[in-house]
């Protein structure tokens, strides 16, 4: 599969790296209006803040010493008010930006997983699906922190400390000044920390899409675990997983706690410097405690946006990962962003030809060598041969989940590789030999490709694939729920919903790859009772181990080692007495 993996990644564009730059162009500025509304109660919030220390010093200075009771009474309104006023707009800019910040987050979701069901089979090929719903679920989460709880204390404290750090100048230009030093040596230490944290999130999503993409596939699999007594070998790999993101986590945590000390420390030294300072400049008369403890409060007020900057960064900074990585999938090539394929399919008769077509999972290593039939409409071809010969592999491309490596596959005569995906696909059927049911009820799953379908409609699909069989048996009939895959069913009846499915979509083309290979006998002569109809104006190209189930198919194939080898219907395969006739005899003897 490497080489499909590498034909891949050519077709996905430079690997992204988001920047606070794009991130705002794309993500904060299309919703300008209510950031901008954010913005005016961001401003509103931190200007009330300033109410508080700013009536300190007169409660000091001219309050206290003149024992004014009247003014002591204003001043509380005043200050109450103010604290009302931020109470206020702290709720309003949640529900203006955090919820917004949530929409967002369930707006890129969907947008991801839409980018993710246009992409090649190949791609899921090589991807676990638990990887990828952490990837849809997980990696978007770091929006939030651009729009929502990251800009507000990013904007309002960089507004607050601004407007403090002008306040303060004007009171003492020397305390203030005294106080840059160590935040500046804090500066430098949280930007040096803020690189190197980047990539470890990064990775983190990567683990974490890993771990999760194993454990789905435990749980999926359990029954397979438990038949091997395999318990302690998945709880060996689920334990290293999470150790490695463990340890990744360590990493971001030591490089946060070196930015909290840091800060800790080079803040306790400017406080103490402040108390050295102010209390000279007190003893000398030069300002009033009122004025000491003001700029107490507003250097506070200034410091405290600083030191949250560390959390800020490292909320962004997450942020930023989690969006490197969705840029990467949105960044990949659909299906149907082929400017190749132009040709719109309205209608179709299902006449398929493969000519000369050869096909290869890993290059210089070709499955296929020059295949060439011809399937005219309505007709049965049947591919037998032994497993790995290339039978799936043909399937495959006849369904477009393939592409022919060289020659061409026509439809209808226009160049398959040419034509719309959706168009060729909504004339599609197939019948796959592990067929996937969604948990739900019988009649959802057999609705799912006509989820329009008449009652009649319907019950004509059932009735062909004889899904009636076992529904009438059921205390709940259609509406009987399945379970998770269909676990509830036994092999064969999970098959026939799947061909009834199949039968109600009404494709012209249907693909059956071992679709009776988990019937039991009676189930099997079922399914043969209904394979006239299912197969009735339709162009049906059927896998099967079981020969038996293939006597009627007008042109039968056999594939060996990615080539056709033989090719007739059933009586002169037989007459030959080559592969077929072999293949055919030794499973009659069993």
């Amino acid at each position: 599969m490497q080489n499909l993996k590498e034909d891949f990644s050519n077709k996905t564009k430079k690997k992204p790296k988001v920047t606070i730059a794009k991130a705002f162009r794309t993500i904060i500025w299309p919703r300008r209006k209510l950031v901008f509304l954010g913005l005016i109660l961001i401003i509103i919030r931190s200007l009330s803040g300033f109410v508080l220390p700013l009536e300190s010093k007169v409660l000091l200075d001219e309050v206290v010493p003149n024992k004014d009771y009247s003014k002591l009474y204003t001043l509380i309104i005043i200050v109450v008010s103010a604290i009302l006023v931020q109470a206020i707009t702290s709720f309003l800019l949640t529900k203006v930006l955090s919820i917004q910040a949530q929409y967002l987050i369930s707006e890129l979701r969907a947008q991801v997983q839409k980018k993710v069901l246009s992409l090649p089979i190949s791609f899921f090929d090589n991807t676990k699906s638990g990887a990828l719903v952490s990837r849809i679920m997980t990696d978007v989460e770091g929006v939030r922190n651009l729009i929502g709880t990251g800009l507000v204390q990013l904007v309002g404290g960089t507004f607050t400390a601004v407007i403090t750090l002008i306040i303060l100048l004007k009171m003492n230009v020397w305390m203030t000044l005294f106080t840059f030093v160590p935040l500046s040596i804090f500066a430098v230490i949280a930007l040096k920390a803020f690189k190197y944290i980047r990539p470890i999130f990064r990775t983190r999503g990567k683990i974490n899409a890993e771990v999760k993409g194993r454990l789905t596939e435990t749980l999926a699999g359990v029954r397979v675990i438990k038949a091997f007594n395999a318990e302690d070998q998945e709880n060996k790999i689920f334990e290293k997983g999470v150790d490695d993101i463990f340890k990744n986590v360590k990493k971001s945590m030591t490089a946060t706690a070196v930015m909290t000390s840091s800060s800790t420390f080079l803040i306790g030294l400017a406080t103490t410097g402040i108390m050295g300072i102010g209390g000279h400049y007190m003893i000398q008369g030069e300002i009033t405690p009122g004025d000491f403890l003001q700029f107490t409060f507003l250097l506070a007020f200034m410091v405290a946006p600083i030191v949250q900057m560390s959390n800020i960064g490292s909320q962004l900074t997450e942020a930023l990962a989690g969006l490197d990585r969705t840029e990467e999938l949105m960044n990949m090539t659909a299906e149907n962003e082929d400017e190749n394929r132009t040709i719109q399919l309205d209608t179709l008769k299902g006449h398929l030809v493969f000519d000369n077509v050869s096909f290869e999972y890993e290059k210089d290593k070709p499955v296929l060598h020059n295949i060439n039939f011809n399937a005219p409409s309505g007709s049965v071809i049947a591919l037998v041969g032994s497993s790995g010969s290339g039978k799936s592999t043909i399937a495959g491309l006849s369904a477009t989940f393939l592409n022919p490596k060289s020659g061409i596959i026509t439809i209808d005569g226009k160049d398959l590789s040419k034509v719309k995906l959706y168009s060729f696909r909504s004339h599609l059927g197939v019948v796959l030999q592990d067929e996937f049911l969604f948990e739900g009820t019988i009649r959802e799953n057999i609705m799912f490709p006509r989820p329009n379908a008449t009652e009649a409609q319907l019950l004509n699909a059932v009735k062909a694939a004889y899904v009636n069989e076992f529904t009438d048996r059921f205390d709940d009939g259609l509406e009987t729920l399945i379970g998770e895959r269909g676990v509830k069913l036994s092999g064969g009846q999970r098959q026939r919903i799947a061909i009834a499915r199949a039968i109600l979509a009404d494709p012209k083309i249907i693909i059956l790859d071992e679709a009776t290979s988990n019937l039991d006998t009676e189930s099997e002569g079922l399914i043969q009772k209904s394979l006239s109809e299912l197969t009735n104006n339709r162009t049906t190209i059927v896998i099967a181990h079981r020969l038996s189930t293939i006597k009627r198919a007008d042109q039968i194939l056999v594939i060996e080692s990615g080539k056709i080898v033989e090719r007739g219907n059933h009586e002169q395969l037989l007459a030959t007495k080559g592969r077929y006739y072999d293949l055919y005899t030794f499973q009659a003897k069993i």
